[in-house]
């Protein structure tokens, strides 16, 4: 999961990056810190790329999850939710060594300065997913779609989270909302400063590509979704069985 942090008090723009899966089909649990610099004379771009410890309860290994910042009381925090991992070690046999099952529904909260992580469960979070997409604005976040493996579907649903950084314990609140579409490892790019993103490619199923488009606008009403014009497509990507890409930053994908 790759989350940006917008540059603010003279700080140079930063990615948070946790998890992910190697080709030697490892599940990583580390949590990065990559930062991009391009001031001076010659406007040299740098990156610097450290590896953040979280105490308390941690996440633990996963991939296909998402990492959200949220904005509450003066703090900011990252949500982390969904995913999945190999399974516990009790469960494997030699037939399933290497199977992977979504991770608990519990989201994950962690301060961005101490490093302290709590889980915390919700009880209309009640299945796994992974592979969904998040959006957040101000203290709430909104994850869409995803694939869970139990049912092995892509279930049409659209979670609102509340978090509230209150003195001492956070406080978490969800609502299950009725305007959710079926989707699953979608990308998502954010087109300007306002909380306004494009919605492109993914999957309906397993053997259907989505070649729809959407716009999507987050604001103080709520999330609202709108049909949006796509691009003509090239033959390689229209017969093509698989997606592959990421946000390029400020409306452009790759």
């Amino acid at each position: 999961a790759v989350c940006r942090l917008d540059p603010s008090d003279g700080l140079p723009e930063s990615y948070l990056i946790h998890g992910g899966r190697t080709p030697n089909n490892e599940i990583s649990s580390s949590l990065y810190v990559l930062t991009t610099d391009s001031r001076g004379c010659n406007r040299k771009l740098t990156l610097c790329c450290k590896e953040r410890e979280l105490v308390g309860e941690e996440p633990g290994a996963r991939y296909g999850h998402t990492m959200s910042i949220v904005h509450s009381h003066g703090k900011t925090a990252c949500v982390l939710f969904g995913g999945r991992s190999h399974m516990p070690s009790g469960e494997r046999t030699t037939e399933s060594w290497n199977s992977v099952v979504d991770c608990p529904p519990q989201v994950f909260l962690f301060d961005l300065e101490s490093g302290c992580s709590s889980a915390h469960t919700l009880p209309e979070l009640s299945d796994g997913q992974a592979f969904h997409l998040a959006f957040a604005r101000e203290d709430c976040v909104y994850f869409l779609g995803g694939h869970s493996l139990n049912s092995d579907s892509r279930p049409p649903r659209l979670v609102r989270l509340r978090v509230e950084l209150l003195q001492g314990s956070p406080l978490l609140s969800c609502e299950i909302l009725e305007t959710g579409i079926s989707i699953s490892s979608a990308i998502i790019t954010r087109t300007g400063p306002t909380h306004r993103y494009i919605i492109l490619g993914g999957y309906q199923f397993d053997s259907q590509k989505r070649m729809e488009c959407s716009t999507v606008i987050v604001n103080e009403k709520g999330i609202h979704f709108e049909p949006l014009q796509s691009p003509p497509w090239t033959p390689d990507i229209t017969h093509s069985r698989t997606w592959f890409g990421s946000s390029a930053g400020d409306g452009r994908v790759l």
